[in-house]
């Protein structure tokens, strides 16, 4: 009898749509959140429009921003990202928010990290850090950030799979990202900004086959897996067009979350290759 039950059971598993399939893998993937990550998120939600209706700029690492006056930043919110302390006039800005996304172990280790994580904790003030919840034994083992508010995002699921144009909640699990800017653009629009203006957001490398910043790096030197310590670049242009491609829908993504709920995003970047959103000079914004 229990076999002919179990042989019924497979035969109707086998009829079911693909989809329902895919949403069974899905749900027997999640991992119930550790408590400490599931408060963490649930403090998030503090964060939902608290700068409603203001401006923000997201402050990137290319080459690009070596010829902008960063100093007009003062006062301004600023948002910025990975080793965004080493700007030049940093002192004179200084961002309210600083984002780093999940860490690729490989010439980092955890010692490595701990070094940069210091580092950053000594140049940035007192911006609030947002990092990917992938890191936060470490800060908690090390104590690491004292006095600092750090916020984390549980940094999970694709893009590809998000068909919903509302504003990515990030007191729940989010789309992991190809690189940084989306990290803070997702939390910019949670933060209730209605206009984000990027600076410094490149993605040229492909172009120029070379992956420079504006500043010379200091703990995080050399332990870039994608380029060389001169800049050049390691990967083959079919992985690099891979990631650029999950890099660009995910830009898109944001695009179309943006224009559904009334944000305006704009590209200040002089030059650089993402070609998302409307283009408006950087000093334009202080022409008035």
């Amino acid at each position: 009898m229990a076999a002919a039950l179990k042989k019924v059971m497979t035969l109707a598993s086998m009829l079911l749509p693909y989809g329902v399939h895919e949403l069974r893998r899905r749900l027997s993937n999640r991992q119930k959140l550790p408590l400490n990550i599931a408060r963490s998120l649930e403090a998030n939600r503090q964060l939902a429009g608290l700068h409603a209706g203001q401006r923000c700029f997201i402050l990137g690492n290319g080459p690009s921003v070596r010829d902008l006056d960063l100093s007009l930043l003062e006062g301004e919110n600023v948002i910025t990202v990975s080793n965004g302390y080493l700007h030049s006039d940093f002192d004179k800005f200084r961002s309210r928010y600083h984002c780093v996304p999940q860490i690729t172990y490989g010439l980092m280790n955890s010692e490595d990290v701990i070094r940069w994580f210091e580092e950053m904790h000594s140049y940035l003030g007192a911006a609030e850090l947002f990092l990917s919840s992938t890191e936060a034994e470490l800060v908690r083992k090390q104590n690491l950030f004292a006095g600092r508010t750090v916020r984390y995002l549980v940094l999970g699921d694709s893009f590809d799979d998000r068909l919903s144009e509302e504003i990515v909640d990030i007191s729940r699990p989010v789309p992991r990202v190809e690189s940084v800017p989306v990290m803070a653009l997702m939390i910019a629009m949670y933060l209730g900004f209605k206009e984000i203006i990027l600076l410094g957001v490149d993605h040229d490398h492909f172009l120029s086959s070379s992956y420079q910043y504006a500043f010379d790096l200091k703990v995080q030197k050399g332990k870039d897996i994608t380029a060389n310590a001169d800049g050049t670049l390691q990967t083959n242009r079919h992985d690099d067009f891979q990631s650029l491609a999950r890099l660009w829908r995910q830009y898109r993504a944001i695009s179309n979350i943006s224009k559904a709920n009334g944000i305006r995003i704009f590209n200040s970047t002089p030059g650089g290759a993402l070609d998302e959103f409307d283009r408006r000079p950087f000093q334009a914004w202080f022409a008035e």
